[in-house]
């Protein structure tokens, strides 16, 4: 790739860190600080998140409905100083209600930039027969919460929780230059052709599975998305020191979704996505099954090798079902998807907060995740009609 190209990429990289690594994740590893000085419950706990998906779920909703066409730059650019505002004001104030405003407006314009910073990079990753960079484009968001990770504990030692998302804010803000600099929209100098419709992939009909799957996968995988570090801080390995757990998560995204990719390629989009959502229900259900540093380790790198994978494989496979509006139906996936997010933090912190502990919304998120793998069994036999066909044809 040129210079050009890669500078590009990074701008789109540097902007999921921005809104996705920072922005919304970063509430992961900061929940546990703020509850242990402001000493708010899980319920609370839950309803920010809720409110912040909520946000996301009205923002993608938004974004598929509108065509934004050349003024996709500047919405872009609105979007991230927009959750680069809610991200520092989330340690300026001190009240429930407004930090549920906030992190509706965080999640609404992560939601944003996270469709527009997708259009852009991937259509002019196509322009140039460079689509299967698309992965490293979409490690931006475990970057982020790697970095996250890093940046949080020195922050909060200095500065206590509000200095967290302050520090944050200021980051996201040197970095926002850069995307205002590379992440620039030109007109396309090869034209993308028309993809058609490949008959070795699940039809049309079988989308509506895929829903299901993803929806469940919404609901099962934002229960430790949410609460992964709170429930490390709780436990006596890592009570002096459970950002650790979420940098390991943000290590193990980094590369994962070209890796799934690439597996995908060779054995199959949804075989990999049924083995994907069954090994993140193993890693989100360990930390009950056995409580040690191993258990908490291998969760978050299960988690983490899994959570943005899937997400890349259920958007390339719905492209590939339904090329000619693949736009509208990543929309329909991403709004069920969100959806279940809404969901599954306030069931989470209720849950929680009634029984004291984690271990039953962690066993049923783990297997709402595995009960949506199931839904995808139908899928395998249209990828064994593939298999057998291109085993025909090199027999010839």
């Amino acid at each position: 790739m040129n210079k050009q190209l890669i500078l590009f990429l990074f701008g789109g990289i540097f902007s999921l860190i921005i809104a996705m690594g920072f922005g919304r994740f970063a509430y992961t590893p900061i929940l546990p600080l703020m509850q242990h000085d402001l000493s708010f419950s899980d319920s609370i706990a839950g309803y920010l998140a809720t409110s912040n998906y909520a946000g996301y779920l009205f923002g993608a909703i938004l974004t598929g409905a509108i065509s934004f066409k050349e003024r996709r730059i500047l919405i872009l650019r609105i979007g991230l100083l927009l959750n680069i505002l809610t991200t520092a004001l989330m340690g300026l104030v001190s009240s429930n209600l407004l930090w549920i405003v906030l992190r509706f407006l965080s999640g609404f314009s992560s939601a944003l930039v996270l469709v527009l910073a997708s259009g852009l990079v991937l259509d002019r990753l196509a322009s140039r027969n460079k689509s299967n960079w698309s992965g490293v484009f979409y490690g931006g968001v475990g970057l982020g919460i790697y970095l996250s990770s890093l940046i949080i504990p020195s922050l909060n030692d200095m500065f206590l929780w509000k200095g967290t998302w302050m520090g944050l804010a200021v980051v996201s803000l040197i970095l926002f230059i850069f995307v205002w600099m590379w992440l620039e929209e030109t007109p396309q100098e090869i034209k993308i052709k028309k993809q058609e419709i490949n008959p070795n992939f699940p039809p049309t009909k079988w989308l509506f599975w895929l829903m299901i799957a993803y929806g469940l996968e919404g609901l099962g995988y934002i229960v430790t998305g949410t609460f992964i570090v709170s429930i490390a801080q709780e436990t006596p390995s890592f009570e002096n020191n459970a950002t650790i757990v979420w940098m390991i998560v943000g290590l193990a995204a980094i590369p994962s979704c070209f890796l799934w990719t690439l597996l995908a390629q060779k054995s199959g989009f949804v075989k990999s996505l049924i083995l994907a959502m069954v090994l993140q229900s193993i890693g989100v259900v360990l930390p009950v099954l056995y409580i040690s540093e191993v258990s908490f380790v291998t969760s978050a790198l299960l988690f983490g090798a899994t959570f943005m994978g899937i997400t890349s494989l259920v958007t390339t496979l719905a492209q590939k079902i339904n090329p000619s509006i693949s736009a509208k139906t990543i929309g329909s996936l991403t709004a069920i998807y969100a959806g279940g997010q809404l969901i599954g933090p306030s069931l989470a912190g209720i849950i929680s907060s009634h029984t004291h502990s984690f271990d039953a919304a962690l066993i049923g998120a783990s297997c709402v995740i595995f009960i949506g793998a199931l839904f995808l069994l139908t899928g395998i036999k249209f990828e064994s009609k593939r298999e057998a066909s291109e085993s025909n044809f090199f027999s010839k």
